[in-house]
């Protein structure tokens, strides 16, 4: 095992046992929100009455908690959250998001900035009301179209100790939950419940986050379910670094899992393990697209499916997709190195994709016990790579499918892996392994015949 492998394995024991952790809150006392004119009948704006329960508790603070009692409907615009609290959602409660703009300070529903210890918890839930920021569904293009303003749903920024367990939220109308320069952070026992069919409705999205643990969520989105980013920003955040993900139940229209496109600045030691996607249009991603790098990257045990949707989605049904790519033609572009897939399996109809380019090659790859099945069965055009987003190259790019394809990248190793085709099998369809400028592939018992052996070899690897 080469350097570069131990130091994904370290990363990997690390998380396990215990590099992430959160500090335990004492609960002190109780502020019930309606005792500071909270009427909670989804009619009366309950923004002022929440918002002074929730000030009177940070004075307090230790813990103290702001009960938002079960059976009412809190209408809601902007509500920022303060240091040394729990935002407690009892039973059934729910907050519902104001449709009006004037209503708002900010474009988020619940922010929090530079707090520490903060608790997000309850069984209740946060209803956003997304097809209501919608003008009408294209039937065509088999998406919702949203109008000119829609609030994300939580922007919590530079939040230290962060807890956010077993609330629900739903119809969220633009992201679900955004993380921004937060460190500590456990996200445990979420339900995501949003439109299949809005876009830009990702998950959980930590950005430019340290520390951080999100596991037993269950997440069905539009866009993607839970995406690390490092979005370009005024302020430097910091890198997104230290992140373990797992036990996740996962369902989009977008990638499942992934790191990107937002890639401004590294983004390392990240572990997605013992997840399940049910759908996707690509299950496992990394997108670089600006300069940060993206290394020490693990997903393990995983099974996925993935499929082609219609053309406004990004994602071509792609199992593993894995590109650097140049946003804008002078992009100054990061590198992806040191990524190890194991124990991972899926259906997908499009291929296992490994591809840098002349500006940016991918290096130090291994794919582990990784078992992929490809057939078409969705109505939509294939043939084709998804590239986006990129101004430097074709977005959609015209390309056969083989099992993996493999471009501009050094030392990939696939050990004990296969490849599988399905009872629909379209010409497009070709070898179990193409690739093409390339250094040091190592094949290892892998499995595999063409899609059609009468016209493509099984491995098509020139040398350089």
């Amino acid at each position: 095992m080469n350097n570069s492998f131990k130091n994904i394995f370290l990363v990997l024991l690390l998380i396990n046992f215990g590099a992430i952790s959160v500090k335990a809150q004492k609960v002190v006392t109780v502020i019930d929100v309606t005792k500071y004119g909270a009427i909670g009948n989804g009619k009366a704006l309950d923004t002022k009455a929440i918002q002074k329960a929730i000030d009177v508790a940070a004075k307090l603070g230790n813990g103290t908690k702001v009960l938002l009692p079960r059976n009412h409907q809190y209408l809601i615009s902007t509500l920022v959250l303060k240091s040394d609290i729990e935002f407690y959602l009892e039973g059934n409660a729910q907050l519902l998001v104001s449709t009006k703009k004037e209503d708002y300070s900010v474009e988020g529903s619940i922010i929090a900035n530079d707090v520490k210890n903060l608790k997000i918890s309850g069984t209740g839930s946060i209803n956003g009301r997304a097809l209501e920021f919608m003008t009408h569904y294209d039937t065509v293009k088999e998406i919702w179209m949203p109008k000119d303003w829609r609030p994300k749903l939580f922007i919590l920024t530079k939040c230290i100790d962060l807890e956010i367990t077993d609330i629900t939220i739903e119809k969220a109308p633009s992201w679900s939950l955004h993380l921004l320069g937060c460190e500590n952070v456990l996200i445990d026992g979420v339900k995501i419940k949003n439109n299949l069919d809005v876009p830009n409705c990702d998950g959980i999205d930590p950005d430019h986050c340290r520390n951080v643990e999100i596991r037993n969520c269950e997440i069905s989105c539009g866009d993607d379910a839970i995406v690390v980013k490092a979005t370009q920003q005024e302020i430097d955040y910091g890198p997104s670094a230290n992140i373990w993900v797992h036990d996740c139940k996962l369902e989009t229209q977008d990638s499942g899992l992934k790191i990107g496109t937002e890639t401004a600045q590294d983004i390392y030691n990240v572990v997605f393990e013992r997840c399940e996607i049910k759908t996707s249009c690509r299950g496992l991603t990394i997108q670089l697209r600006d300069e940060g790098d993206v290394y020490n990257i693990v997903f393990k045990d995983i099974n996925f499916t993935s499929r082609y949707h219609s053309n406004p989605w990004w994602g071509r049904g792609e199992a593993i997709s894995l590109t650097a790519i140049q946003r804008n033609p002078e992009t100054k572009i990061g590198k992806i190195h040191n990524v190890l897939i194991e124990n991972v399996k899926g259906i997908a109809e499009n291929s296992i994709r490994i591809n840098g380019t002349k500006e940016s090659r991918i290096t130090d790859i291994r794919l582990y016990n990784v078992d992929v099945t490809l057939n078409r069965w969705t109505k939509y055009p294939g043939n084709v790579f998804d590239n986006r987003p990129t101004k430097a190259y074709d977005g959609i790019e015209t390309h056969d499918t083989p099992g993996i394809f493999i471009r501009y990248s050094d030392r990939v190793v696939l050990e004990n892996c296969s490849i599988a085709w399905g009872n629909s099998i379209p010409d497009y369809f070709t070898n179990a392994i193409q690739a093409n400028n390339v250094t040091g592939i190592e094949l290892i018992n892998f499995k595999g015949e063409s899609a059609n052996p009468a016209k493509y070899k099984a491995i098509d690897i020139p040398k350089l």
